[in-house]
């Protein structure tokens, strides 16, 4: 009797898994957009980890059961929101947090890396889980181990055999259906099928079950990651990272000074001085700042890979010039806000200007860590805690509500400066609603007429009337029921289509 080694039977039980999460995923995850379903895929996916890691006594590292809490609640944020930005940034934290519990479970401390491991630990994980089931079917399995039942010892022998028969099949069949017309119809209803759904199922099956057993099989059998950040070796001299250093702090002063002088010297200076209003000034520069903000960063972090086997004067002098750059930096980055005030005060808000706003109060964050961190000598702090900002950024805009703030937002503007874009409006997710029913008696006659236009048609008759289970979720459920409580306010608001609305 062959008795089964451990690989073997982890393989096995990871492919199981795979198996299972193929036909779920097929079910589940092809209704979108992603709700109900986007959280029993979380759910399955932490319990089978579980299920496994404790059937075979894997000793995870740590950090496993927070990450595992923090993609559970990951999931359950799509039966939350209706955004296709908070659902991007959901699956994007999802994907990272999956890469660091699989490092997690193979015995690793996050909590002590560096941001190069953290980097290298998400492209490996997420490369593994592509292709990993590949090496699971041909070399963790030793299929050899498994035992031979009389009873299906022919089961190779029989698929051969089918192989073999299936194109002669093809051809006398199609052979006896043009000769005999009754023949023809009965492997027409034997064989009626959809091949183009058939073709979608089998990829979705395929593609889910590869994808999970491989990352199961990176997370349970691959090799531990040991990523530490390069051996950093000691620098001749620290002349030429200076140099470079000093460089950037004095074109970074050199745009402060300009900064002040226009913020503090009004708008006639900067009309003067640009030829632009003061919110067109405002609106050119501030993604700008916003990346140019981003890029410091990895500068920083480059530059102090350098220096962190320096002698101590060497390593004085970069924080030196590195304080000096962060508190340059700071006033851009104020610079950048106060332009993202003028801006919205003068355009209004949408998605993009909100967004990028929370990225640039992240880098704020991210940067203050740095500095009581990486300048003070515990470097090994830092990428656990910017990981972690960066999640409380995610929960806070989740939290906020994004839809329904930029509604309130643009609603709370004076009309006489610019008016209410009420299509642009509609066009948000199903948090919005609810802020523009409150808002509805008080939006002019056209306004109204676009609201209750693109409102029923998005929520009553069109793509959103109906809601399949795997995708429900809140936001949308209530929506939905505003909107048709409210149908008929709604219709004779406007009885005809207004210009600009949704046809």
């Amino acid at each position: 009797m062959n008795v089964l080694t451990q690989r073997t039977k982890l393989g096995l039980e990871i492919a199981g898994a795979g198996l299972v999460a193929g036909v779920t995923g097929d079910v589940l995850l092809r209704a979108m957009p992603w709700g109900l379903n986007a959280t029993i895929g979380a759910v399955l996916l932490v319990a089978s980890g579980t299920w496994l890691v404790r059937r075979n006594n894997v000793k995870p590292g740590p950090d496993t059961a927070w990450l595992a809490i923090t993609l559970l609640l990951l999931g359950i944020a799509f039966l939350r929101r209706d955004s296709e930005q908070l659902a991007a940034f959901n699956m994007l934290a999802m994907i990272v947090t999956l890469c660091l519990a699989a490092a997690s479970l193979q015995g690793e401390w996050i909590t002590n890396w560096y941001p190069f491991d953290y980097a290298r630990g998400v492209v490996t994980g997420a490369f593994s889980s592509v292709v990993g089931s590949l090496p699971l079917i041909s070399r963790d399995i030793e299929w050899q181990e498994l035992p031979q039942d009389p009873r299906t010892r022919h089961v190779r022998g029989a698929l051969l055999g089918t192989l073999i028969a299936a194109p002669l099949l093809v051809i006398f069949a199609a052979l006896f259906a043009s000769a005999d017309p009754v023949f023809n119809t009965v492997l027409s209803n034997l064989f009626a099928f959809d091949i183009e759904s058939v073709i979608q199922h089998s990829v979705l099956f395929v593609f889910w079950g590869a994808l999970t057993a491989g990352y199961l099989r990176w997370a349970l059998l691959g090799r531990p990651l040991g990523l530490q950040s390069p051996t950093a070796k000691p620098i001749a001299s620290v002349v030429p990272l200076a140099t470079a250093l000093g460089l950037l702090n004095f074109l970074f002063l050199t745009f402060v000074v300009v900064q002040l002088r226009y913020f503090f010297g009004g708008t006639s200076l900067v009309e003067q001085t640009s030829g632009l209003t003061f919110a067109e000034y405002a609106r050119e520069g501030f993604f700008q700042l916003v990346v140019a903000s981003g890029l410091v960063l990895p500068i920083l972090l480059g530059a102090d890979h350098l220096v962190s086997a320096g002698t101590g004067p060497q390593v004085r002098v970069f924080r030196q010039l590195a304080g000096l750059l962060l508190v340059l930096l700071a006033v851009i980055m104020a610079s950048a806000l106060q332009r993202m005030r003028l801006y919205v005060g003068a355009y209004g808000l949408t998605d993009d200007r909100l967004y990028a706003t929370a990225f640039m109060i992240l880098l704020i964050g991210v940067f203050a860590w740095f500095a009581g961190t990486v300048l003070r000598g515990v470097r090994q702090r830092f990428a656990f805690g910017a990981f972690m900002q960066a999640l409380a950024v995610l929960a806070g805009l989740h939290i906020l509500n994004p839809n329904a703030f930029i509604v309130r937002t643009n609603l709370a503007r004076p009309v006489s400066e610019r008016p209410f874009d009420a299509a642009y409006a509609t066009t948000l997710g199903a948090d919005a609603v609810p802020a523009l029913l409150d808002a509805f008696p008080r939006l002019a006659a056209q306004e109204r007429c676009t609201v209750a236009t693109n409102l029923l048609k998005r929520w009553v008759t069109g793509e959103n009337a109906t809601s399949d289970w795997r995708t429900w979720n809140w936001s949308r459920a209530r929506a939905r029921s505003l909107v048709r409580n409210q149908a008929d306010t709604l219709r004779a608001a406007c009885p005809t289509p207004a210009p600009g609305a949704s046809q």
